[in-house]
């Protein structure tokens, strides 16, 4: 059987209902980041602030240069182009796969949430 370690991060709050990020042989899935401290609380700034915050602690044991899949999700398409600006900057070419969307409501009425999955 496959090995399965699940990973937290000490720069990101603990919670019970999941690990930051599951690794197994060959590809680590990051979950959703969002742009807030290690005590939980929202990071002040906009949504390029936010992107970005939500977008460091993503690789767990891997790399950005590894990431084949990025699901993001926006409060509102309004802030679409903004994030663009922002992801363009942070993640090297060629980009991986992605799927943007707006979601009805995310955790602490943040603007955004990004989850990855990387090979290792």
């Amino acid at each position: 059987m496959s090995e399965v370690h699940k990973l937290n991060s000490p720069d990101r709050p603990v919670v019970p209902m999941y690990s930051h990020a599951v690794k197994i042989p060959g590809l680590v899935f990051c979950t959703g980041q969002m742009p807030i401290d290690r005590i939980g609380n929202v990071i002040p700034g906009d949504i390029k602030a936010h992107t970005a915050s939500s977008s460091c602690h993503m690789t767990a044991g891997s790399s950005w240069d590894k990431v084949v899949k990025v699901n993001v999700y926006l409060k509102s398409m309004d802030d679409y182009a903004a994030m663009n600006e922002e992801y363009i900057k942070l993640l090297p070419d060629p980009k991986p796969a992605r799927t943007c969307i707006q979601a009805g409501k995310l955790p602490y009425d943040i603007d955004i949430e990004i989850e990855a999955i990387a090979a290792t």
